[in-house]
């Protein structure tokens, strides 16, 4: 593992939960929506993320013979929720059918600020990893320099 492929492997950290931070402020826009172009009321969303090889062909060549197995994150799409929707009672509503019901996206704002919560964290430590292999760096020059 060199100095690069420690900042790759935090930033795909970085980029994977600035996606995952899109969603859930998404889906938090989007409790109240009952009405979306697809027809419908709004669908919460969810990203579904995998391991991902962090060296190129090239390095991973070089690398099997010294056994590494460096793997960062990528996000593998965004897919909605099955959820059945929230039926709420609302006769005066523009989108209420015949009886009076309208449908809601079943979107709870709590569980969706944990998560935002749990991705800020995350975010976090990978913004640390990838300070530290910077500050790991500078003073390896340091060194080089004699100071």
């Amino acid at each position: 593992m060199n100095f690069f492929t420690a900042l790759d492997i935090g930033a795909s950290g970085l980029k994977a939960q600035r996606e995952y931070l899109n969603v859930v402020s998404m889906n938090m826009a989007n409790a109240r929506t009952t009405r979306t172009a697809e027809g419908g009321p709004y669908r919460r969303k969810s990203v579904s993320m995998e391991s991902s090889p962090v060296l190129s062909p090239f390095e991973t060549a070089m690398n099997q013979q010294m056994n590494q197995q460096l793997r960062g994150v990528t996000v593998r799409g965004i897919v909605s929720d099955t959820r059945p929707f929230k039926e709420v009672y609302e006769p005066n509503h523009p989108d209420a059918n015949s009886k009076g019901i309208v449908r809601y996206p079943d979107i709870n704002v709590v569980e969706e600020m944990v998560n935002m919560i749990n991705i800020s964290r995350s975010y976090e430590a990978n913004a640390q990893s990838v300070d530290s292999a910077k500050r790991m760096f500078n003073r390896a020059l340091r060194i080089g320099m004699g100071q």
